[in-house]
């Protein structure tokens, strides 16, 4: 851990200060990390602005936090589905219309280990339309409320990243020919992590130094994720693993996304999550990243062709 401030613990959110007056918008929020954060980021006194796909579970979300925090707590939902374009411009909207300033946008919302080949509503691979397409748009399109907010992005990657085939298949961005569950996922989260670097890069030949753009990874955390959407198999080997110490729980794996959200003077080109053993488990701190995911060829390959399959470009 090169970060010699968060000691052999490693980054915990005793490191958070008041968050009054502050403002988190989190993808993905109804379980896992993603309820973990906002109830962290809640307690701490800040505001928290839900964007999930699921309307019931997201009441059922806020009433479980306001029973457990205080029914003063500041916490609401906006209906998004990332799978879908429309939905997410929609909620862009809406969100610009209700919320004044962004001190975090956290992309923690994902698909992943989908067992057969699926489509979004815009016909994209389903990892890759949610999980990488979805957010695109989103920070796109909340980008100029976050840097007037001198606010910051934080991507929720995976370790995935470099268990697929390590580089973006522009030849075939759907898998029709060659479609695993686990590299197309891998894939997205390579899209996700890449995009992050691409868009440093960016803000700072615009000379846009306010907005702050992190990754991170959660590790392997007791979450639905698997159970929600990877097959018979998948859940059977997850489940046997969260009994394990391979496995730490949801609100363990929601202190990176925190950390990027929260903590000062953090590095921007460094990647975050889980130090221990194969990054699994362990203090939070900065992660060795693996070179082919700042190859900038195919960053920007990337990025030019993400903002023209979302129809999104990015002013900046």
């Amino acid at each position: 851990m090169s970060d010699k401030r968060f000691g052999k613990k490693g980054w915990t959110p005793e490191r958070i200060g008041s968050l009054a007056g502050k403002t988190y918008l989190i993808t993905g929020a109804t379980s896992g990390t993603g309820f973990q954060a906002s109830k962290i980021l809640l307690s701490k006194g800040a505001k928290v602005v839900m964007l999930n796909r699921n309307p019931q579970k997201s009441i059922d979300a806020i009433a479980t936090l306001r029973k457990e925090l205080g029914n003063n707590s500041d916490l609401s939902f906006i209906h998004m589905d990332l799978a879908d374009q429309a939905s997410v411009r929609k909620a862009a909207v809406e969100v610009l219309e209700k919320v004044t300033h962004i001190d975090a946008l956290i992309c923690n919302g994902a698909i992943a280990q989908v067992p057969k080949q699926e489509f979004t509503i815009d016909g994209f691979e389903s990892h890759l339309g949610v999980n990488h397409y979805g957010h695109f748009i989103l920070q796109a399109l909340l980008f100029p409320l976050i840097e007037t907010s001198q606010g910051r992005i934080v991507v929720v990657g995976s370790e995935g990243y470099k268990m697929g085939i390590k580089t973006i298949q522009f030849d075939d961005m759907n898998w029709d020919k060659n479609y695993h569950q686990n590299n197309t996922y891998c894939h997205s989260k390579l899209a996700q992590i890449m995009s992050v670097y691409e868009l440093q890069d960016r803000l700072k030949n615009a000379n846009k130094k306010g907005v702050k753009v992190y990754a991170c990874h959660p590790g392997a955390s007791a979450t639905s994720l698997i159970k929600t959407s990877g097959n018979l198999s998948s859940r059977i080997i997850f489940g046997l693993m969260m009994m394990t110490p391979l496995v730490q729980s949801a609100e363990k794996g929601a202190y990176p996304e925190l950390m990027c959200a929260t903590e000062d003077d953090l590095d921007e080109r460094g990647y975050y999550g889980p130090t221990g053993r194969m990054y699994f488990t362990g203090p939070v701190g900065e992660c060795k990243l693996e070179p082919f995911a700042k190859d900038k060829a195919v960053a920007e390959k990337l990025w030019t062709l993400s903002e023209k399959e979302t129809n999104c470009t990015w002013t900046l």
